[in-house]
């Protein structure tokens, strides 16, 4: 900024010579004169407000280049916290997270269209990122970051992938049932002999996922029936972990949840799960559905290197070492990824097969809205 008044200084102090009055041309020459000293002016005027400019662009370029990623995180908020962290910490790329919810964030990158701020996207379950894909606003994950997933955790289309994954059980009161008194698959829990007995959280996006297996696997009249059983045997609950509390209060006998839940109050104090078993369905059954959480970058975002970096390190080797160190209990699902010690290996689950790609949210909130559960 003294460079610059002081070149002014100079211009505007130069010696002045008047103008020579020669007879009927001095009107020329002072014109000519005038015209002389006005674009030394405006030359240096220019040359000020360019400079003065520049410094102003190269912020503008260097804020573009450091403003990072925006990622809308619908997982638990202390695992993206966690991943994000980490991967900041390996690579300096600032990521700024927006926490909600997996329906919430879909519906809103739909409505937001190109304009959307989100780079990528992350839920809990895959019904989210079906709506997110079918409507046409996901890049291809590259095909490095695919390779590192089996392909059981992600989409055939390969517009997003899996980063990790929860698995249905049915967590039951230790003092009121043995083992051989548990439903041998999720369909009996329509039965009229568990009326009262049971519950679950099916306004939640966890158990709408579900019912999408459900759909799936066994068809739309087989769904309405089980959907009409849980209208009448199930108490409902907001989330899983307080139909959890209720079965360790013994207000109910079981709940259909996620395992992490209670793997998650086992790691703390235990006080809501001391009553508390699990029971895996096992056998390709519904009930041992594996939900998969999902990883997109979004197609309209200005930082696709690093967006498409940020998903490529969520399913490396170090981003799956933050699920199976970290107090998290989701699976891990990365090639030859270890989980938790504490959780039962995925492969004893014997999940069911589901393709993650056609879990058909609009027609579950269809089916659940006809049955009176949302």
């Amino acid at each position: 900024m003294l460079f610059l008044t002081s070149k002014l200084e100079v211009i505007s102090q130069q010696k002045y010579t008047p103008p020579i009055i020669l007879g009927n041309s001095g009107d020329i020459a002072t014109e000519a004169i005038m015209k002389i000293a006005f674009n030394r002016l405006s030359g240096a005027f220019a040359l000020a407000a360019s400079l003065l400019a520049a410094p102003a662009l190269a912020g503008s370029a260097n804020a573009q280049e450091s403003e990072g990623i925006v990622v809308y995180n619908a997982q638990h908020e202390s695992l993206g916290r966690e991943w994000i962290d980490a991967f900041t910490k390996e690579t300096g790329i600032k990521v700024t997270m927006r926490q909600g919810s997996d329906m919430q964030f879909a519906n809103q990158i739909i409505q937001e269209g190109d304009a959307s701020p989100a780079d990528v996207f992350l839920t809990e379950n895959s019904p989210a990122m079906t709506l997110v894909d079918g409507a046409g606003l996901f890049a291809p994950i590259e095909k490095d970051t695919l390779d590192q997933v089996p392909e059981q955790y992600r989409p055939a289309d390969g517009m997003w992938t899996g980063i990790a994954a929860r698995s249905t059980v049915f967590v039951y009161d230790k003092t009121k049932l043995t083992e051989d008194k548990l439903p041998k698959s999720m369909a009996e829990l329509q039965d009229p002999a568990w009326k009262g007995r049971w519950g679950a959280a099916p306004a939640g996006a966890d158990f709408q996922a579900i019912v999408a297996a459900f759909l799936q696997l066994k068809g739309e009249e087989a769904t309405k029936a089980w959907l009409k059983g849980l209208k009448d045997n199930a108490t409902p609950y907001k989330g899983n972990s307080v139909a959890m509390k209720a079965v360790n209060a013994g207000e109910v006998e079981g709940a259909i949840i996620y395992h992490y839940y209670w793997f998650g109050d086992q790691a703390k104090t235990g006080e809501n799960s001391k009553n508390v078993g699990l029971h895996y369905f096992k056998n390709q059954d519904p009930g041992a559905f594996v939900s998969v959480s999902g990883g997109g970058v979004l197609k309209s975002t200005q930082h696709m290197k690093e967006a498409q970096a940020f998903i490529k390190y969520l399913t490396s080797k170090a981003g799956q070492a933050v699920l199976k160190d970290g107090d998290s209990y989701e699976y891990a699902v990365g090639k030859d990824a270890a989980s938790n010690d504490k959780l039962t290996p995925l492969a004893d689950l014997d999940a069911p097969k589901v393709e993650a790609s056609t879990l058909d949210s609009k027609k579950v909130v269809e089916l659940m809205t006809a049955a009176g559960l949302i």
